[in-house]
């Protein structure tokens, strides 16, 4: 009977006979003796492929995808196939039952209760960590790389640029452009050792830093370090943190193992600041990171050493090895997937040989490690990984001319300005209250209790990063507690010595220069 009042009531299209919701979980039922697969819409974007067995389907949502109240669902018989419903079905986490869709779907709000922040009070600011480039030809990409980490880089960084006997002229006097620079320390390999040795000499050259590896043919975009350096620190037996790009093999977004092309009405850095602002920090889990751009913390070399360069010369699968010998230590590796990295890929040795190097590679890690490709496969498509996908396909679904993200600052105190070239949030006190505003709205409070403001500052230490603020911009000469807690968790303050400036440009020009790891990369 209930069935069959559902079918009228949503239109469901053949073979789809029926379907509910239980508060977590999608259940479908279709027609007898059908079998194959189904797609799913979340907030009418492509979310996952449902395999149907026995004429059923079901599909778990352990959070909301895109951490509002309720969002939307839509069967469909294939990826942007028909529709098996007459509309979109409106589901509520935590309530049974399905409605009907009346208005558009809300843009995914902050990351909620599924955010891994690091614990209240980890210092991950202070923390020293070592960027290292090993550099071979490809002089245009390397001089596109070195500028975007001197432009976005923040906080506390060394550079570490190795040239690996390169035979392209060009390279060394670019490298020149950069050597004595403080801060900077530019490294040559008398004759070619390969990549991974050249990523080791780096990593023993940083000494007790941590390890950025990137490589010399990407090119990065804002917030990227402290970006990698929350997900590394997010927990303690977190090893490294790999950023998500758009050719990266199973660290592309939105579709894997596939190039995907950036939205052409906006500019790379526009992307990277639009995944950090909603991609999410949910951070899938995979058995591997990716050394185009990983992170790595230094316990993770003091617990299983550097990469074997006596198996993997010129990498591919040296750092898949290095993650499966921390993963049997119990360290975990995390997708980063609001730090957006632009990788060229092949820049160096060519399609043909980036091949055979790979293949080769993997015939090394299928003998040491038997299950690693059945461990990659079953937590790739891990229902994290399907969210950051989908917030990805939604973000550029929705890019136009003249709609890219701005960036996002936290003011504190009164006189918050209005700043065109800027997202002004505004942290203030009302009260006994603690109020996070923007556009006129409260979008988070909390109770200010004078003999306990421990829950005052926590709540503080979630909103700095679930909020993806870029800036904390300052006013006031008096350290608050805010500046404090930005400094642990890595987030630039700006004092502002104009603060009717028009525009954020203006206003935080003199500042910004205090707050980047490098200056400019020189002409």
């Amino acid at each position: 009977m209930f069935g069959s009042l559902r079918r009228r009531l949503w239109a469901l299209q053949p073979p789809l006979r029926d379907l509910g919701w239980d508060g977590a979980e999608l259940a479908l039922e279709f027609a007898a003796g059908f079998a194959g697969s189904i797609a799913l819409d979340v907030d009418g974007v492509h979310f996952a492929e449902l395999p149907v067995r026995d004429a059923r389907a079901r599909f778990t949502f352990p959070f909301a995808p895109s951490a509002c109240e309720a969002f939307d669902l839509l069967p469909r018989a294939s990826r942007g196939g028909p529709a098996l419903a007459r509309a979109p079905l409106r589901v509520q986490p935590g309530r049974r039952g399905l409605r009907a869709a009346r208005t558009p779907p809300p843009m995914p709000a902050a990351s909620g209760a599924e955010a891994r922040v690091p614990a209240f009070g980890t210092e991950i600011g202070p923390v020293e960590v070592a960027i290292v480039v090993p550099v071979y030809d490809a002089a245009a990409l390397v001089e596109r790389c070195l500028a975007s980490v001197f432009a976005h880089t923040t906080g506390r960084a060394l550079l570490i640029v190795i040239d690996d006997a390169s035979s392209d002229p060009a390279i060394a006097p670019l490298l020149a452009r950069v050597a004595g620079i403080e801060r900077v320390r530019v490294l040559r390999n008398e004759t070619n050792r390969g990549f991974t040795a050249t990523a080791n000499r780096g990593m023993v050259e940083a000494g007790r830093a941590d390890v950025v590896l990137l490589n010399a043919d990407t090119e990065v975009g804002p917030n990227w370090l402290q970006g990698l350096r929350r997900a590394a620190y997010s927990a303690v037996d977190v090893a490294t943190a790999t950023a998500v790009s758009d050719n990266a093999g199973a660290f592309s977004v939105p579709e894997l193992e596939q190039v995907n092309p950036l939205p052409a009405c906006w500019s790379f850095e526009d992307c990277a600041r639009a995944l950090w602002q909603h991609a999410g920090l949910a951070y899938p889990e995979l058995p591997t990171g990716n050394g185009f751009c990983m992170y790595v913390r230094r316990s993770a070399f003091d617990a299983v050493g550097l990469f074997d360069e006596a198996a993997f010369p010129q990498g591919y699968g040296e750092e898949n090895d290095f993650c499966q010998r921390a993963w049997r230590h119990d360290l975990r590796h995390l997708v980063a997937g609001n730090v957006l990295v632009r990788h060229a890929r092949s820049a160096s040795f060519g399609d043909q040989r980036r091949v055979a190097l790979g293949q080769a590679g993997m015939a090394v890690l299928r003998e040491r490690w038997p299950d690693y490709e059945a461990d990659v496969g079953h937590q790739l498509f891990s229902f994290e990984r399907r969210v950051l996908d989908w917030r990805v396909r939604r973000i550029y679904a929705q890019a136009r001319a003249g709609n890219a993200p701005r960036p996002r600052v936290l003011w504190v105190g009164a006189g918050a300005p209005e700043w065109g070239d800027a997202e002004v949030w505004n942290l203030r006190a009302n009260g006994d209250r603690n109020e996070l505003v923007f556009d006129g709205r409260v979008i988070d409070a909390n109770t200010w209790v004078a003999h306990d403001p421990e829950p005052s500052y926590r709540a503080l230490w979630d909103w700095l990063q679930a909020y993806a603020f870029e800036r904390l911009v300052v006013p006031e000469y008096t350290e608050s507690a805010a500046e404090i807690l930005a400094r642990l968790v890595d987030l630039p303050a700006a004092r502002v010595a104009q603060p009717f400036a028009p525009s954020a440009r203006e206003a935080l020009d003199r500042a910004e220069s205090t707050l980047r790891s490098f200056p400019d990369l020189p002409a």
